[in-house]
């Protein structure tokens, strides 16, 4: 069982007769779910991340008019539901804070996740919140929301803006470039085999920023984003390739097996920018493309920001 489908199951068999037996007038002001950090909230728990953190609970997100008294009321409720369930134990709420589940105002887990409280980001500020944390404030799943303040914050985050999208495209294109296409074959050729495999990582990474943003989905946290990345429906099939990239060595045959997969990857990377509308240059020479997909970007401003702004805040 997922640990998604546990909790649910968890909050309708115990959460959800304790809140409506003691809690009816403030159900219409609660929202419940899980989201946030944890592998479970991404729906990629198994046998091996059992180890911690995956237990039957769920969060009670309250709005700021809730006052402290009836929180603590919430949350002692909570701690009462049973300690086990279908096997699993529960974890004890910690006395300091720091729970992912329990009780947990929506103000502050959104100024955890974005940096503002109601979830509202001016355009500049989209560049300055990692797509990890977006991602952890956009997932997982809500059984509940009475008043729909919740739903409505994380439907207003459901993905980037355009511009910014266009912005972390093109810097994740021009790092792809520099990394790739122009650092790797000169570390190769000073013999450099350890700064060769770091400007092949660079590239790896900057490549699968470049596909998750082609396919308007926030990357995850590291260890997750091969994972994620076969879900995608464009590109995903260069899951193995960028594998190959980042775990073989850099002697003389396997560096120009490594260059020419690159150069495979950006091929295939600038034929789905041109298949977007995204550029009209031909070839993969990326740094070039980096430039035009800049370009589209629609605010003056933004556009003129330096093009490696978006990815190195």
């Amino acid at each position: 069982m997922k640990g998604i489908e546990l909790c649910e199951k968890f909050y309708i068999q115990h959460g959800e007769p304790m809140l409506r037996e003691k809690f009816g007038s403030l159900l219409p002001l609660l929202a419940v779910g899980i989201m946030g950090s944890g592998s479970e909230c991404f729906g990629y728990d198994d046998e091996i991340s059992r180890d911690h953190d995956f237990e039957p609970g769920f969060c009670i997100f309250i709005p700021d008019e809730i006052d402290s008294r009836a929180e603590f009321a919430l949350e002692r409720a909570y701690s009462r539901l049973p300690s086990e369930f279908e096997g699993f134990k529960r974890t004890p709420l910690s006395p300091v804070g720091g729970n992912r589940h329990g009780v947990i105002r929506i103000s502050d887990f959104f100024k955890s996740k974005t940096g503002n409280p109601k979830g509202e980001l001016a355009l500049t500020d989209w560049l300055f919140v990692p797509e990890q944390s977006l991602a952890e404030a956009t997932n997982g799943k809500i059984f509940y929301d009475g008043y729909g303040a919740l739903t409505k914050i994380r439907k207003g985050l459901e993905y980037l803006p355009e511009d910014i999208r266009l912005k972390r495209l093109a810097g994740a294109l021009l790092m792809m470039a520099q990394a790739g296409q122009y650092n790797y074959p000169r570390c190769i050729k000073r013999g450099e085999t350890g700064s060769a495999q770091l400007a092949i990582i660079e590239f790896a990474k900057s490549a699968m920023s470049a596909i998750f943003l082609l396919n308007k989905r926030y990357i995850p946290y590291y260890k997750w984003t091969f994972r994620a990345l076969r879900e995608l429906s464009v590109l995903s099939h260069l899951e193995c390739e960028l594998e190959m990239l980042i775990s073989t060595k850099n002697d003389t045959a396997q560096s120009e097996l490594k260059q020419s997969t690159l150069e495979k990857i950006c091929a295939q990377i600038a034929l789905e920018l041109r298949a977007q509308g995204l550029t009209s240059l031909d070839g993969s020479e990326l740094e070039m493309i980096a430039y035009s997909v800049n370009d589209k970007i629609t605010d003056n401003s933004l556009r003129n920001m330096h093009i490696l702004s978006a990815i190195l805040n």
